[in-house]
């Protein structure tokens, strides 16, 4: 490790090999608590490669539990985390909205590092009981249209990085790789990143895969579509400015989608806008999202098409059906 962080010093890069290959040492528990904080904040300190980031990707898919999906259409709703704007669990919203709306959903997530409630976080305090038993995740994806993908579950390796990750308290590059192991490898993927920086990298990394994509990052730095002003839409098909108007929506004001102070206000806002009973800034939030997402599925219907079909699962109680038979099926 010395070695390593001298080389990060000097600003060198350890390319694909080298990522692959410290990433999988971290996960063998060769290096203590200091080592692997040093090691996380070199990359704070200075951005990361396409080659680091694929060497690290590689190493967590192929220590990962493998869960086999591959008969589901399915997408995933993830965002990278650390823009730093604690806004309420809209990635998570979204996903129930898009599972009512037809569309199958196997959602990767995580307990929040840089946030006061991450996906786990609040599914867990409703009551959602993790799994990785693929039989039970394909009769959730079944029967509910969505499944839920807790991240240690699937990562063990990562038993070593969780706890310094809680301690820095900040984002660093495991946030990057969060959207890219989901261990179920779905063929659809919408995620939202804190910069453009980091939607570079992802295209490109999408560009060499056979995925349908949507690279969605706020130009005021959320990491979804926030409605507080433009957003950038990366896709297979090119790349877009989008604006609330495109949507027929106002601008909405980030104090309008605050998460909350703690876990249980953010599970509190969560079930009231799945019960249709939200303000129209979280309602038109979720719907923007939702409908972005059908759309990454389905590349052939307009915008507003996959927006009625959001509409209809969140304010005609589908979302909150798929939520209560996942809920149901995973006790």
């Amino acid at each position: 490790m010395k070695q390593i962080l001298q080389k990060l010093h000097n600003h060198e890069t350890i390319g694909k090999e080298g990522a692959h290959q410290v990433l999988t040492e971290i996960a063998s528990g060769i290096y203590n608590e200091t080592e692997i904080a040093s090691f996380l904040t070199a990359f704070i300190m200075r951005s990361i490669t396409v080659d680091e980031l694929t060497g690290f990707r590689d190493a967590l898919l192929e220590l990962c539990v493998p869960v086999d999906l591959s008969e589901f259409n399915t997408i995933d709703l993830c965002g990278t985390g650390g823009d730093g704007k604690n806004t309420f669990n809209i990635s998570t919203l979204t996903s129930f909205v898009v599972a009512g709306a037809g569309v199958k959903v196997a959602k990767h997530g995580n307990y929040g590092v840089s946030s006061i409630s991450g996906s786990s976080n609040v599914l867990e305090s409703l009551g959602i009981v993790f799994t990785n038993e693929e039989a039970k995740l394909q009769s959730q994806i079944r029967e509910a249209g969505i499944c839920f993908l807790h991240a240690p579950l699937f990562h063990p390796a990562m038993k070593n990085v969780a706890p310094v990750r809680k301690k820095l308290g900040v984002k660093t590059f495991f946030n990057m790789l969060g959207p890219m192991v989901n261990p179920s490898k779905p063929k659809n993927q919408m995620v939202g990143v804190f910069n453009l920086e980091i939607a570079r990298i992802y295209q490109y990394l999408y560009e060499q895969s056979d995925k349908n994509y949507s690279i969605i990052h706020a130009l005021d730095g959320f990491d979804e579509i926030s409605l507080t002003g433009s957003y950038k839409q990366i896709h297979n098909d090119g790349e877009r400015i989008g604006k609330p108007s495109t949507f027929g929506f106002e601008p909405v004001l980030l104090k309008d989608i605050g998460g909350g102070d703690t876990v249980e206000e953010a599970a509190e806002i969560f079930m009231q806008i799945l019960n249709g009973k939200g303000t129209d800034s979280q309602n038109h939030v979720v719907l923007a999202n939702a409908a972005t997402a059908i759309q990454t599925v389905h590349r052939n219907k307009e915008i507003i098409e996959c927006l009625e079909l959001a509409k209809d699962s969140l304010l005609g109680g589908k979302a909150l059906k798929a939520f209560s038979t996942l809920k149901d099926l995973s006790n």
